[in-house]
């Protein structure tokens, strides 16, 4: 369906808010964000491909079709996020909670871009994700903490910015060590963000970008949300013997990187989208943190105010958010931030006749899941309540998959093999 202001009202709000996650996933594509960001291959040297992320994979592929001249590498990438590649090689591994498969990449990958010279290049290819799938702990560490750690705080409720602190300083390869162990050659990375504020050292914990953080404020971290911290990680994080490159280090000066797609581009593709059909748009923030559930009544009330007031926006018009919430898990239920988000916004709308939301994860997973997000419409908690579910107690028990899947309104869209977070559309008619 083409929506039209003129000819055509918008009589389908479902069709509508999927048709702009779908606007907004494409703009954010490898295919589309990548190959005006590609260096001009080099005269004389190897060109070595390495990368990690959800978006990895695709990003490795569509070098490949694009590249003149000679390539080899490896990337590592979600478990069924892979793409064909020829001549970078594709490994698979697990995400969120890192594991062995990670472990032999991420060690691999140091391997070989070992002995490289002034002459040689490597392209790094980074998305959202390739913290967990490039594990390598740091000596002394097994991978065995490192998953109890990310677990730990993956239920915490910890930003992505003080996750990634820690899995710097715990690692061999990230906070700027994969690009020392390429040196002298030149490296240049490529990075789909998906991190509020869209800082280039947080993305994926930045293995080719040097780290102004610290061991101490890693440590800081653990304290903060009250996580187990086995001794020779605590000795590892007290002497200094985890301490990351940084901006200082002359080993970076021929170093460039670039950020080729970013929350706010799919918020204005889903925006032009949105201005196609004659519905007003309006990007809140593509940063926005904080617990999903409180991210939601912040975005209830306002939609409340535009349904009754006009104010600050007047109806019809669209809000728009991304950004990264978090989900402190509490209860035994199903589902990720997005569909937390979306079953605390239908709580509080409760029903209101006017309102329709869609809160998807652009990766095509939220959390641990099969679905990227789900769909809201005035009658979500009424036909939940005629299915004998009681929202609020689902809520409370983090089970917004178990809310949107028994009203078969998970969106099921499959890996997309990019990553700028999350996505919010609330439709005000």
């Amino acid at each position: 369906m083409k929506y039209n202001s003129v000819t055509m009202p918008i009589t389908d709000p479902r069709k509508f808010l999927l048709d702009l996650y779908t606007a907004a996933i494409e703009a954010v594509s490898a295919g589309k964000c990548l190959p005006p960001h590609l260096p001009q291959p080099v005269q004389g040297g190897r060109t070595i491909v390495i990368g990690a992320g959800k978006g990895a994979a695709a990003m490795a592929q569509v070098v490949e079709q694009q590249w003149q001249g000679d390539i080899e590498g490896l990337v590592v990438t979600r478990y069924g996020h892979g793409a064909d590649c020829k001549k970078i090689e594709v490994v698979e591994a697990s995400h969120p909670v890192p594991d062995e498969a990670g472990r032999q990449a991420a060690a691999r990958m140091l391997h070989m871009v070992q002995g490289l010279t002034e002459n040689d290049l490597v392209l790094c290819l980074i998305s959202g994700g390739g913290s967990a799938l490039l594990a390598l702990p740091a000596e002394g560490i097994t991978l065995a903490q490192k998953q109890a750690i990310n677990k730990a705080l993956l239920k915490s409720g910890a930003t992505i910015g003080d996750m990634n602190c820690v899995r710097k300083h715990l690692s061999a390869i990230k906070g700027g060590r994969l690009a020392l162990a390429c040196a002298p050659a030149r490296v240049v990375t490529l990075l789909i963000s998906d991190v509020p504020g869209d800082d280039p050292g947080i993305i994926a914990s930045g293995p080719t970008l040097p780290d102004p953080t610290t061991c101490a404020e890693a440590l800081a971290v653990l304290r903060k949300y009250d996580i187990e911290i086995p001794p020779n990680v605590l000795h590892h994080l007290e002497s200094g013997i985890g301490e990351t490159p940084k901006p200082d280090d002359p080993r970076f000066a021929r170093n460039t990187h670039q950020i080729i797609a970013t929350a706010q581009d799919a918020l204005e593709a889903a925006a032009a989208k949105a201005r196609a059909a004659g519905i007003a748009p309006y990007i809140l923030s593509d940063g926005i943190e904080g617990e999903a559930r409180d991210v939601a009544l912040v975005h209830a009330a306002i939609a409340r105010q535009i349904a009754a007031r006009g104010q600050p926006f007047a109806a019809p018009c669209l809000l728009l958010s991304g950004g990264e919430t978090t989900v402190t898990v509490r209860g035994q239920g199903r589902g990720g931030r997005n569909a937390e988000f979306l079953l605390s916004l239908a709580v509080a709308l409760d029903g209101h006749p006017n309102i329709h939301a869609i809160a998807c994860d652009t990766d095509g997973i939220d959390g641990s899941e099969d679905n990227a997000g789900a769909l809201y419409a005035p009658d979500s908690i009424a036909r939940a309540t005629a299915k004998g579910l009681r929202a609020r107690a689902l809520l409370d028990n983090n089970d917004g998959y178990g809310f949107f899947s028994a009203l078969d309104d998970l969106v099921v869209s499959g890996p997309t093999r990019t990553n700028v977070n999350d996505f919010r559309a609330i439709l005000i008619l």
